[in-house]
């Protein structure tokens, strides 16, 4: 996926599309992190689709939930949601910083023409 360090560094064109290829990966983990949310609040919580969003977004955003929950099952989602979330939150900043700190290293380390 990434040039060897005896390649040369991509053109900044490709650079370019190589991070939107990322954002683009990234936005599809927080999405598919956040449909598991709101299906978890909607199922065991019965709260409405837009409530379920709500609290859903505000979790994987880190400032915790809006609504009060009242079932075992919605308290014991919401915590295994919010440890998930933590994961999903590294892992995305991880996605999106890959490409910039791979160029910048194998610039450092390219054998090629300085």
């Amino acid at each position: 996926m990434y040039e060897h360090r005896r390649q040369p560094p991509i053109s900044k064109r490709a650079f370019v599309l190589r991070l939107y290829r990322h954002f683009a990966f990234a936005a599809s983990v927080v999405l598919v992190a956040l449909g598991l949310g709101v299906a978890g609040y909607r199922f065991t919580e019965h709260m409405p689709w837009l409530d379920a969003l709500l609290n859903a977004s505000m979790i994987l955003g880190g400032m915790g939930p809006v609504d009060p929950l009242h079932t075992q099952y919605g308290k014991l989602f919401a915590s295994f949601y919010a440890l998930f979330s933590g994961i999903v939150f590294i892992t995305t900043a991880s996605i999106l910083v890959a490409p910039g700190m791979h160029r910048l290293l194998h610039n450092f380390h390219w054998d090629g023409p300085a």
